[in-house]
């Protein structure tokens, strides 16, 4: 039996949290931070967290600081994760290890830190010296998972607890900028983000998202194309030629996204990390689910309306459609998401 190291007296912990990899968990992680801060007010919390997510804890207050891990996504990098640790080494008193992997409970390990939390998984029993079993009944949202890590193991286990819904700030000042540089209009905004890294099971098709963009000008709005540079292509095929429709996709910073979206009246998305981002930032939420389930990753505000069809064979969870239909998704038309948003436009 490992003894385990005994937390520090509320309002001393110096907590060292091991992040996520994907932008939506990135933004869900901030319940757990939440929690913490409200039972040890005077902690400090230090995130490890890939270099591109740094923007977005940034927007956090619960954020003290972010220590980037400059490994790239799947990469084990044993040198650069030593050398993290070496310079994180006698800084904290627990550590809490989000992700599952082996690799990412690596870096508290090397680094000593005293206690080391985190579910069991993956053969790292012994990097960590405070396991927890993960009971997917229980704890049946990816938030939730986060979450009881942060909390006595008889209070976790109960999977009643609280989750403080995510909030990030919005700078206006970058806002005002983004807008004059990319020459949006005046005009009520509408976000719409086509991707969903997961895969095509996931997506929406991006001919019912250009017929909602063609639908939504006609109505009087703005239409803003959000996502990465991976998405450009697919907001040339949404934007082409519309009036009043911006392909933004590639031409912004993870911050700038945050910012447009908070401006958005509301946002058409599918199950991605950028409908987390503009929960977190209380744009109304038109969320479109396919091969995912909304109750294992919900987007986290009352401020939403889910559209899920809830065939006999949703949710699958796989990236594309193994019927090769995906009816989830095509049986979801334009017409009922346009509705949607005319019913709540201001």
């Amino acid at each position: 039996m490992v003894e385990v190291p005994q937390k520090p007296a509320s309002g001393e912990s110096r907590i060292l949290v091991v992040g996520p990899s994907w932008v939506g968990d990135m933004v869900m992680a901030q319940s757990l931070f939440k929690t913490l801060k409200a039972r040890q007010p005077g902690s400090r919390i230090t995130v490890v967290a890939p270099a591109w997510s740094r923007p977005i804890l940034e927007r956090m207050d619960e954020v003290d600081e972010v220590a980037s891990l400059e490994v790239g996504h799947g990469q084990f990098g044993l040198g650069t994760r030593r050398r993290l640790a070496r310079s994180l080494q006698g800084r904290f008193d627990h550590a809490i290890v989000l992700p599952r992997s082996w690799k990412s409970a690596l870096v508290p390990f090397l680094a000593r830190v005293p206690l080391r939390t985190g579910f069991t998984g993956e053969q790292r029993l012994w990097l960590l010296n405070d396991r927890r079993r993960l009971d997917k009944a229980v704890l049946d949202q990816t938030v939730k998972r986060f979450v009881a890590l942060g909390l006595p193991v008889e209070e976790a286990a109960r999977g009643d607890f609280p989750i403080p819904r995510p909030r990030l700030r919005l700078d206006t000042d970058n806002l005002v900028e983004r807008r004059v540089d990319l020459g949006l209009s005046s005009r009520p905004a509408i976000g719409l983000m086509p991707g969903a890294e997961y895969g095509p099971a996931k997506q929406w098709p991006l001919a019912y998202f250009r017929e909602l963009a063609r639908l939504l000008v006609v109505e009087g709005f703005e239409v803003r194309v959000l996502g990465g540079p991976k998405d450009v292509e697919a907001g040339e095929v949404i934007a082409d030629a519309l009036p009043h429709t911006h392909n933004l996709c590639g031409r912004t910073r993870l911050a700038d996204a945050v910012d447009l979206l908070g401006d958005c009246q509301q946002v058409v998305t599918n199950d991605s990390g950028l409908m987390h981002v503009a929960a977190a930032v209380g744009t109304r939420v038109q969320a479109i689910y396919g091969s995912s389930s909304p109750s294992y990753t919900p987007p986290l505000t009352e401020n939403v309306e889910v559209h899920y069809l809830a065939l006999d064979c949703s949710p699958c969870f796989q990236r594309t459609c193994p019927l090769g239909h995906t009816n989830c998704l095509n049986q979801l038309k334009p017409e009922r998401i346009l509705q949607a948003v005319l019913a709540t436009a201001g």
